[in-house]
């Protein structure tokens, strides 16, 4: 659910993602909003998974403990390439809570979550 890798540090990543007709989540000439939510789960763990790849370590692996104050905006559109910043907010024995925003080609925010 992401395409290109377009930022890393260590409290951030940058993903994008091209909406294709033939996405599982696509419905509606949309992303769905379960669609919107993996890329931003999968934003995330872009920047675990490429975090150990540089250490040069097997990636644990994660799972989401809980998505609060998620919005919704608006949803992507056939053919458009949404943005996805992912922001480490903490991180304590193995749990992490990261500021995620979704944008549109226009850098419009379109969704955004806590998670």
């Amino acid at each position: 659910m992401v395409d290109t890798l377009l930022g890393f540090s260590n409290t951030n990543v940058v993903s994008s993602l091209r909406i294709l007709e033939g996405n599982i989540f696509f419905e509606n000439q949309t992303l769905s909003e379960p669609g919107l939510i993996e890329n931003m789960a999968q934003t995330v763990a872009l920047h675990t998974g490429y975090h150990y790849f540089l250490k040069g370590e097997s990636a644990p692996t994660g799972y989401i403990g809980s998505i609060k104050e998620m919005k919704i905006l608006r949803l992507p559109q056939l053919n458009e390439t949404i943005k996805t910043e992912a922001h480490i907010l903490h991180e304590f024995m193995g749990v992490t809570l990261v500021e995620i925003t979704v944008f549109n080609n226009n850098k419009e925010k379109i969704a955004s979550s806590l998670m």
